[in-house]
C-alpha cells in the first residue's frame, strides 16, 4: 500500500476505478497497487520510428505508448534518445511480459522485447522499478480489446 501511496503522489494523480479508457492514458495494476500515465501514441511506423527520439525530458506522468498492428517481435534501440527509458513490454491481453529498466540514451545495442508484442509503453527510466511493474502487471488502454485481461469498460 505504501508503494501505491508513493506512485500516486510522486504522479500526481490516482486512476479512479470509474474512469473511462481514454487513447492518450494507460492504466496499470498489480499487486502493488494502480497508476496511470498520460501518454502519446505511436501507432504508425513513422511515429514508431520517430519515437521519443530528441526529447530532452519528459514528465513523470508522462510516456509514450508503440501499438502495433498485430503482436510482433519487438526490439528497440536508444540511437538519438537523450533521455533514460524505461521499455514495458505487453502482449494482445494487455499483459507485460518483460520490463528494460534504464535503457541507456544513446546506446546502439538491440533490447529485445520477445514476441508476441502488441505494444510497448515508455516511460521515464527507474519508475518501472520504483512502481513495481513488471512481468504479469496488466495494462489498460482502448488499443485491448474486450478478450483484454483488464478490458476497458463501455
Amino acid at each position: 500500500m505504501r508503494s501505491f501511496l508513493t506512485a500516486a503522489v510522486l504522479l500526481g494523480f490516482v486512476a479512479p476505478a470509474w474512469a473511462d479508457c481514454a487513447p492518450d492514458r494507460v492504466e496499470l495494476r498489480g499487486d502493488w497497487g494502480s497508476l496511470q500515465f498520460s501518454v502519446e501514441l505511436a501507432d504508425t511506423p513513422e511515429e514508431r520510428a520517430q519515437g521519443l527520439m530528441f526529447r530532452e525530458s519528459m514528465a513523470r506522468g508522462a510516456g509514450m505508448l508503440f501499438i502495433y498492428e498485430q503482436p510482433q517481435h519487438a526490439t528497440f534501440w536508444m540511437k538519438n534518445t537523450l533521455i533514460p527509458l524505461d521499455m514495458i513490454f505487453v502482449d494482445a491481453q494487455g499483459t507485460v511480459t518483460r520490463v528494460h529498466d534504464n535503457a541507456v540514451p544513446g546506446d546502439l545495442s538491440t533490447i529485445d522485447g520477445g514476441q508476441g508484442v502488441l505494444a510497448v509503453l515508455e516511460i521515464n527510466g527507474g519508475l518501472a522499478d520504483r512502481y513495481g511493474i513488471g512481468p504479469g502487471t496488466q495494462l489498460r488502454h482502448p488499443a485491448f480489446g474486450t478478450e483484454a485481461a483488464w478490458p476497458c469498460e463501455d
